[in-house]
């Protein structure tokens, strides 16, 4: 199983935290990327803190790197991506949203986004309702969930006070396995994967600590099989925890911004929306229901 050891310092490599081989690799990737025709340094986009993501999650190795964006781009264009999360149906949004991981509106004691998975959510009433949809309809809402976390949570936490003032590329998350079953986990294996291999193709790096609570007794089992879904930078971000984790758990979030049933203070629960914090409320009033964007310090729709 992973360690469970706390990262030192979980923004190494992140703009500001760059060693000199480092910046040597964004600059030798931005060339790269002029050369194939998918970079402008007049109007740099994607931005440095994307950049960093891509080489990070192929070890600084640009080569390796290039292909992975130009893919990504590709996919992107295949998919019609940026068009198809700006015209995502609202309430299809909302549903998806506290369906799949979820943004609980705080951040951990970094400033990093907290999200909550709970497995045992997606029963047989669940499963059903998800497999209605088509396979690609399916697809499109983890696309859009993803862009969600990019291009709206990230900035947004970016934006907020936060350790160092680094951007924020990443989210933590509390997986929780509290009734999950194993007829459960085998039924949603391929889902899962599906999902883990669009994120890591195309959002790599954006998983910081990933904290696993409430595992059931054959979840060793689970993990023999499931640990080869990730790659090794994201296996060494898992940490699971025994069956009292409030302790460590409050080692990563003030108790205010931890949800009551891992031992804090915040009164969310699986299924509802975010509840935004003061910072957060004070950016943007309220969480925007629907696709949204966060640019130039404001809300807006795609």
């Amino acid at each position: 199983m992973a360690n469970t050891a706390t990262p030192f310092n979980i923004f190494e490599g992140h703009l500001g935290h760059l060693s000199t081989a480092q910046e040597d690799a964004l600059a030798a990737f931005k060339l790269a990327l002029v050369e194939a025709k998918l970079y402008e340094p007049a109007q740099p986009s994607p931005d440095d803190p994307t950049l960093l993501r891509f080489l990070r999650a192929r070890s600084w190795d640009t080569a390796g790197a290039l292909k992975q964006y130009s893919d990504h781009v590709a996919w992107r264009q295949k998919h019609d991506v940026d068009n198809t999360f700006a015209s995502f149906e609202t309430a299809e949004f909302e549903n998806g949203r506290r369906g799949y991981s979820s943004w609980t509106g705080r951040r951990d004691k970094n400033g990093v986004p907290i999200y909550v998975f709970r497995l045992a959510t997606m029963d047989s009433a669940a499963q059903k309702a998800l497999n209605a949809a088509p396979a690609e309809r399916r697809y499109q809402r983890i696309v859009v969930l993803c862009e969600a976390m990019v291009r709206f949570v990230m900035p947004l936490c970016s934006a907020l006070p936060h350790t160092n003032q680094t951007p924020i590329t990443c989210v933590t998350t509390i997986v929780d396995l509290k009734g999950l079953s194993f007829g459960l986990m085998w039924s949603l294996r391929s889902h899962l994967s599906e999902s883990i291999t669009l994120a890591s193709a195309n959002y790599p790096e954006t998983l910081s600590t990933i904290v696993i609570v409430n595992a059931p007794s054959f979840f060793p089992t689970i993990w023999g099989w499931i640990n080869g879904w990730f790659d090794p930078g994201t296996r060494n971000k898992i940490h699971i925890l025994g069956k009292n984790p409030t302790e460590k758990l409050l080692e990563l979030f003030d108790a205010e911004n931890l949800p009551r049933a891992y031992g804090g203070t915040l009164d969310w629960e699986f299924y509802a929306p975010p509840i935004l914090d003061a910072a957060a409320t004070a950016a943007i009033g309220t969480m925007p229901e629907g696709p949204a964007i966060f640019v130039d310090d404001k809300v807006v729709r795609p």
